[in-house]
């Protein structure tokens, strides 16, 4: 459905050039909240649209199962992390993992949680190179940016 999307959208989108350049998106939480609503009302009046909802699953399990490494740049938490965490586990876990949240570790929630817990449930590989960044994302993904722009340069 991201691609479905992407084809419709203006150059300064990211689904557009995910479109253009053959770039799979998934969305684990497709159907959590305005974007699920609005594919729950179009099939009020469309009975004949169909989602497959394990098609993601699909590709991903490609992908992960493929794969000689696996790495992951996780930004916040919820769905999407939990998603990328749950499929790396049926590989022996991630072999790169980078989280930069806001979220705190207190409070129990997924989010919140260090790479540690995910090294604890096999998510994560004993020897992955990896870290947490505990910053909000609009404030340092610049930053980030800048510094791999840099240094791919050099």
């Amino acid at each position: 459905i991201c691609k479905m999307i992407g084809k419709h959208l203006g150059e300064d989108s990211f689904l557009y050039w995910a479109y253009k350049n053959d770039i799979s998106v998934v969305v684990p939480g497709i159907m959590d909240g305005a974007v699920g609503s609005q594919i729950w009302l179009f099939i009020q009046k469309h009975n004949d649209f169909k989602l497959n909802m394990a098609g993601d699953a699909d590709l991903l399990s490609g992908y992960i199962f493929k794969a000689e490494k696996s790495g992951a740049f996780m930004i916040g938490g919820g769905i999407s992390k939990h998603h990328t965490l749950w499929w790396n586990q049926y590989r022996e876990g991630l072999d790169y993992a980078f989280y930069i949240t806001t979220a705190q570790e207190f409070d129990g929630s997924l989010s919140g949680a260090l790479v540690r817990e995910a090294i604890s449930w096999g998510k994560v590989t004993q020897k992955a190179k990896q870290s947490t960044l505990h910053a909000e994302v609009t404030t340092i993904l610049p930053f980030i940016y800048a510094a791999l722009v840099s240094k791919l340069q050099n």
